[in-house]
């Protein structure tokens, strides 16, 4: 690893922040707003690398997207979709890849789709499957980056999805609504909602119960809409974990997205001990929110069962890091979906925490962890993954520690203010990134 590292330190946490727009939800505004009739607008929306990536795509197909800038309101315009004459980079966003498969599918255009080395590597047919039993075709296979979708007039189906996955149940949403036909999705496990909510909260025909989504067309397009976007959860985690791991203190963090498909985390870490009250409880385009008062705890191990995994997939890495401080073990059951994310999230969460001293072992796909009251040191080999830059850098905050991360750059994809958020808690200032 370079000597990049991460010299902050949080010993005593104050202030008050927001974080960026929630991630998920960028995305699909974007591409739900490209679908419609008329000009969006979004206010809240992220400006990371991943959702530039998603804006850049739309134009490519002839959508009208303003461009990303922290603050602004970003306008949508749709248009008739036109297949590309280059294709389609998705940059390091599996999210951008998976979803734009299903809003192209529902087209009768063609588009080639790359990525990153990364983004190569990551599975596609569980997208493509489906897409493809509703009349689309990939002439270039299935498996992984690059591949060609050429799209069509489709047919409804009713799936039934082997894994609880969003981004699956997107795609099949997205292509229906692109195509105007019925389809039922049923998972094995309820996975994050967002496109459900935003669909209900424009006034789609969709009914969503007991892990089985409806989705019925409606005359006409989609209208133009306004969306505010909330805070992002998981980017609020990594603050969270750095006040819980503060001396003293208590920090605010405002306007954060607090769906129950994605604060599995807080549950996990409340049994380990920490409390995060949540205040002026509201809701956002459909999204529920709250401000989150978070003070330093004393943790303890826990067993972080597979049922819960869906709801705090993205938080497992600081998860991990937080129980290397808790007293006793903490076992993470059926986590090899992380082999499948960004880098093999799996094996380089045990490794660097080995590397900083932590006695951690992925086992299968099961990860376990023992706490330690050692300041962690060494080296930590990120992958250019952004939550493992972001996680190790909340445990470099940890008096006496001396984390050495090997770049910083890739927090540029969902949090492109995260060194300067740490820094402001730890100095007690307001901050809004």
């Amino acid at each position: 690893p370079s000597r990049a590292t991460s010299v902050v330190r949080v010993m005593i946490v104050r202030g008050t922040v927001r974080v960026p727009g929630d991630k998920s939800i960028s995305h699909r505004a974007l591409l739900i707003a490209a679908l419609a009739r008329g000009t969006s607008a979004h206010t809240g929306l992220l400006t990371g690398e991943d959702v530039r990536h998603t804006a850049g795509l739309l134009r490519r197909l002839g959508a009208t997207v303003s461009p990303l800038r922290s603050g602004a309101v970003v306008t949508v315009r749709g248009a008739r979709f036109r297949s590309p004459r280059c294709a389609l980079d998705c940059g390091n966003s599996g999210t951008t890849a998976r979803l734009a498969l299903g809003v192209i599918a529902g087209h009768p255009i063609h588009a080639r789709l790359t990525g990153d080395a990364s983004l190569r590597r990551r599975p596609m047919r569980r997208v493509v499957d489906p897409l493809r039993s509703m009349g689309a075709t990939f002439p270039d296979g299935a498996e992984h980056l690059p591949l060609t979708v050429r799209g069509a007039r489709l047919h409804g189906i009713a799936y039934d999805s082997p894994v609880a996955s969003a981004q699956v149940k997107s795609a099949i949403l997205f292509a229906a609504l692109a195509s105007r036909v019925p389809v039922t999705v049923r998972e094995p496990r309820t996975s994050r909602d967002h496109t459900e909510r935003l669909f209900l909260h424009l006034g789609l025909n969709l009914r969503a119960e007991n892990g089985i989504v409806r989705y019925q067309p409606s005359a006409g397009a989609v209208p133009a809409f306004e969306l505010g976007i909330p805070g992002d959860f998981s980017s609020a985690a990594f603050l969270i974990g750095a006040a819980v791991l503060a001396e003293g203190g208590e920090l605010l963090i405002e306007g954060v997205g607090v769906n129950p498909t994605r604060t599995g985390f807080l549950v996990a870490l409340e049994r380990m001990g920490a409390q995060v009250e949540r205040l002026n409880l509201g809701a956002l385009g459909g999204e529920p929110v709250a401000d989150l008062l978070v003070r330093p705890a004393l943790l303890r191990g826990t067993e972080v069962v597979a049922a819960e995994i869906p709801a705090l997939i993205d938080e497992i890495p600081l998860l991990a890091v937080l129980a290397s401080r808790a007293r006793g073990e903490t076992v993470f059951r059926d986590v090899g979906e992380l082999r499948l994310k960004e880098s093999d999230r799996l094996e380089l969460v045990a490794a660097n925490l080995r590397n900083v001293g932590v006695a951690a072992e992925a086992r299968g796909n099961d990860l376990f962890v023992l706490g330690t009251d050692e300041p962690p040191r060494g080296p930590v080999e990120t992958a250019r993954d952004h939550r493992l830059v972001m996680a190790f850098a909340v445990l470099g905050t940890i008096p006496g520690a001396a984390v050495r991360l090997s770049e910083r750059r890739s927090v540029s994809i969902s949090y492109p203010g995260f060194f300067r958020t740490l820094r402001a808690i730890g100095r007690g200032t307001r901050h809004r990134d």
